[in-house]
């Protein structure tokens, strides 16, 4: 409580100061605090899978944990900014960075570009080396964010309009696919459009065609196993419906990766103690660290994880349902489709109810060029909630 004096009246008058700064803004604390547990998780879980690897490969066990520590500094240099400045003020530049998110795709092809792996994914500009799939991402979330906010829930109903805002997503997963080979982000890519679309208010029209692609696509699975000499795709979907098949070379990873998840039982071995991490499990620290959670947290520890995970998406939607307009609420929308897709298809990679994919679990599995842009995510769905006058 403070009292100010009115020069009308030449009386003091109590004013409620705490409950005014309160109504005047609001910020998601949980949403911090959930994220902040699981980056601390994620170092402990990430060092310990790749403790064995990097003392062989690099005589430094905790070389992974530092390459992700820098990572996350330079994560923070560009989250903090994003929580703190308005994010309508993006809404001014989304043709630019969306553009400029493409032009970054087009620079693989080009003596800028980086193999590793067998594919050719990365960008070297010599200060800075990343992939432009990530980038990808987030502009594509603002551009479809600015131009839902512009047509409005209404004209969402004709499904011309639904197909010309999700021309933006296609586009982005075709060059991302065509250029880079990177099918799993293509398919994030047209993922988190298609679901900002559908939560904005897309006609029927629309979320028939696009629920009846995904039944057709799942149900093609089962029959393009069939076809494994045309392609290493389609090798992949027959190791998938039979991976002892394939023990001996592409099914090894898939089997491995089953095997760490069975040995860890209910509550796992341990922390520190997986055996598959010792060599035997293919990117243990990236694509299949699930699996070596599951090992030494057993199914509890990797159900916890889950339930984290649950969480902050709970609290993502909180916000975007209390964002101050649909332009917020759609960026926080575009977030919450991008991490909820990469947790779901990592773990169905791993546990084997998908073809392999190639998906990294959000703020746990190494990469730096992923974190970085993921903490912007969160800088700009923080910004979001920032700026909420009232939750209710």
């Amino acid at each position: 409580m403070k009292k100010e004096y009115d020069p009308v009246s030449g009386e003091e008058k109590v004013v409620a100061k705490t409950k005014k700064r309160r109504a005047d803004g609001y910020f998601d604390y949980s949403l911090l605090f959930v994220w902040i547990f699981i980056m601390l998780l994620g170092y402990v879980l990430l060092y310990s899978a790749s403790s064995y690897t990097a003392l062989n490969k690099y005589n430094d066990s905790a070389y992974f944990l530092k390459k992700q520590l820098q990572a996350t500094v330079l994560g923070c240099v560009v989250m903090i900014p994003a929580v703190m400045i308005d994010y309508r003020f993006w809404r001014k530049f989304n043709k630019l960075i969306y553009f400029g998110a493409i032009g970054t795709v087009l620079l693989v092809v080009t003596p800028l570009g980086v193999e590793a792996n067998g594919a050719r994914r990365w960008v070297d500009l010599k200060v800075l080396q990343f992939q432009p799939a990530e980038l990808v991402k987030i502009a594509v979330i603002i551009m479809t964010a600015h131009m839902l906010a512009k047509c409005g829930s209404t004209a969402l109903k004709h499904g011309k309009i639904c197909w010309q805002i999700y021309s933006v997503s296609i586009l982005g997963g075709a060059l991302l696919f065509l250029l880079t080979s990177n099918l799993s982000s293509a398919l994030i890519v047209l993922g988190i459009g298609a679901i900002m679309i559908m939560i904005a208010g897309a006609g029927k029209y629309f979320t028939g065609v696009i629920m009846g692609g995904l039944a057709l696509g799942t149900v093609s699975l089962f029959f393009l196993g069939e076809f494994s000499n045309l392609g290493f795709r389609f090798s992949r979907i027959a190791v998938w419906r039979n991976p002892e098949a394939y023990m001996d070379g592409t099914g090894y990873q898939v089997m491995q990766g089953l095997y760490a998840i069975g040995s860890g039982g209910l509550f796992g071995k341990g922390l520190g103690q997986s055996a598959q991490k010792l060599g035997f499990v293919p990117e243990a620290t990236n694509d299949m660290i699930f699996s070596i959670i599951c090992e030494e947290l057993g199914i509890f520890g990797a159900v916890c994880i889950i339930a984290l995970f649950i969480f902050m998406l709970r609290r993502m939607r909180v916000i975007a349902s209390n964002a101050m307009d649909l332009f917020g609420s759609m960026i926080v929308v575009g977030v919450l489709a991008h991490i909820s897709l990469q947790v779901v298809l990592n773990i169905a990679v791993v546990t084997n109810f998908i073809p392999n994919t190639g998906v990294s679990l959000p703020f746990i599995s190494y990469g730096g060029t992923s974190l970085l842009f993921l903490m912007l995510e969160m800088g700009l769905v923080l910004s979001v909630s920032k700026r909420i006058k009232r939750i209710r």
